[in-house]
């Protein structure tokens, strides 16, 4: 046993006791005061120079050995808007907000980094620790960036994390290139002309008109995609009409559109409002289509990706390497990555014969388990990049 894997071992009942406290006290994004605070005061206790108010909440903590390069650590603090199914005795004690995701877990884990680090930790450089608010939905690695977090905080690599349900406790994934996906939503609302539903021809029908367009933006996969590349149109919701006889004036759609490249990305935009404008034209209907910008493709720097796959591999962390599958899922980190070269890394935690709720299911929860394997691999990992002189 390593110094760095004994005091983790020793640390462990306290940090998982911290973990359980957050979790039963969530925050929203950008309204994580108290779990702010809390890992701030933890940080200077261990020696770091904390930078509090980034991007509201956010938080970033340095601790410089010698020279070196400059590496930064990120992990994400803020909660879910949903309530919790997990009779926990730790559950949230807030009602409509939940650590669903277990942004709880990373927040404790990168602490636990930070604590064993700066006690037996062997590094000459740099390490940035970045503790970002607000993940879900609401861009809070961006507004870090846009605050000047790598103007203030150079960092020559970055990495990020997250925990997987669905993947082996005991497993450490990422892979080179795209990781997750970009995720934009439209809302398109159409104006038609109502009318009896026994006289069609004196309307102008836009649930016919929905219809249409709901096949035809499949066709943008099948047949304008690479099928060699990911990407999904989903319809998710169809409103027109309240009565059984009656054609509708007007009626809306919505959905969100995922892939793992700019290119496929513009292609997609492109491409779904040009079959709406024409199927609407068509059908003399008018189309107003509010596109949502969200989360730009998860790109790992091929170089990062395959250090961190080395690591991984290394018998010098308690995990075994897996190629991650890309995901269509977003995460906010590729903010980050799009302004620093890095690397987004995925720790298992489903145990054999233990049932595991994904995340954002109100049965989810955390493995505390989870907290030293993830703090040992980094440590290692921020030594391999910042390796003392011999």
């Amino acid at each position: 046993m390593t110094a760095v894997s004994d005091f983790l071992a020793q640390a462990f009942d306290d940090h998982r006791a911290l973990r359980r406290d957050i979790h039963a006290h969530p925050e929203l994004g950008f309204q994580e005061h108290r779990t702010s605070a809390l890992v701030a005061d933890r940080l200077r206790k261990a020696g770091y120079e904390v930078t509090t108010g980034i991007a509201t909440t956010g938080l970033v903590a340095t601790l410089k050995r010698g020279e070196g390069p400059s590496i930064g650590l990120r992990a994400d603090m803020d909660a879910l808007p949903m309530d919790e199914q997990t009779n926990a005795p730790y559950a949230s004690k807030t009602p409509g907000v939940f650590h669903g995701c277990g942004h709880d877990g990373h927040t404790v884990s990168l602490l636990a980094t930070a604590e064993a680090l700066a006690a037996h930790g062997s590094f000459s450089g740099t390490v940035h620790l970045i503790f970002q608010p607000a993940e879900e939905g609401l861009g809070g690695g961006l507004r870090m960036v846009e605050e000047g977090l790598f103007t203030r905080f150079p960092c020559d690599r970055i990495y990020g994390f997250h925990n997987a349900p669905d993947l082996p406790f005991g497993i450490g994934a990422t892979r080179p290139g795209p990781m997750m996906a970009s995720a934009d939503g439209f809302r398109i609302t159409f104006t038609g002309k109502g009318g009896h539903a026994a006289m069609p021809h004196m309307s102008k029908d836009c649930a016919l008109l929905i219809s249409e367009i709901t096949l035809a933006l499949q066709s943008l996969i099948s047949r304008g995609i690479n099928p060699l590349h990911s990407a999904v149109v989903s319809v998710t919701q169809i409103h027109v009409g309240s009565a059984h006889n009656v054609i509708a004036e007007s009626g809306w759609m919505s959905g969100t559109v995922r892939c793992l490249s700019p290119e496929d990305r513009g292609f997609l935009e492109t491409g779904i409002k040009s079959i709406v404008t024409h199927h609407a034209a068509a059908r003399g209907i008018e189309a107003d289509i509010a596109w949502d910008y969200g989360y730009p493709p998860l790109t790992n720097d091929a170089e990062a990706a395959a250090h961190a796959a080395t690591i991984l591999a290394s018998d010098a962390t308690p995990v075994t390497f897996a190629e991650a599958d890309p995901l269509l899922a977003a995460e906010d980190f590729a903010y980050m990555l799009n302004a620093v070269p890095g690397a987004y890394l995925n720790f298992g935690m489903a145990r054999t014969g233990h049932a595991q709720a994904m995340v954002h299911h109100p049965a989810y929860d955390f493995n505390d388990d989870l907290i030293p394997v993830i703090a040992e691999t980094l440590i290692t990992l921020i030594e391999s990049e910042l390796p003392t002189p011999a």
